[in-house]
């Protein structure tokens, strides 16, 4: 298996919902930390939404792996934030069997 090529400095990010005290919620987002990616794209396509022409690009996101339960362990419905792109977390899964890099795999959507 080829080492994959950590070169991108991303910052982990989690929602975080608060009341707003009219019976819904305010979504924020929480820095966890900053990792090291790899970041391959993958499959990309484009939808209307109310519209509006959206792209969406599947990227596959390979990270050092963490420890179940540890605060740097992506999971889903998490982003990773570069600069002004955001990639939705969907699915994680352990790269090797030994854990020692995770694969993550993200969407990027942009509105046109």
């Amino acid at each position: 298996m080829k080492m994959p090529l950590l070169n991108r400095k991303l910052v982990l990010e989690a929602p975080v919902r608060t009341a707003d005290g009219a019976g819904g919620f305010i979504e924020t987002w929480q820095v966890l930390g900053t990792v090291w990616a790899d970041v391959t794209a993958r499959s990309g396509t484009e939808r209307q939404v109310a519209g509006v022409p959206v792209s969406r690009v599947g990227y596959r996101i390979v990270v050092r792996g963490a420890p179940e339960g540890s605060l740097m362990r992506p999971s889903p419905d998490q982003r990773f934030v570069e600069g002004a792109r955001r990639f939705v977390i969907r699915a994680v899964a352990e790269r090797d069997p030994r854990g020692q890099y995770l694969t993550c795999f993200a969407d990027e959507e942009v509105a046109a």
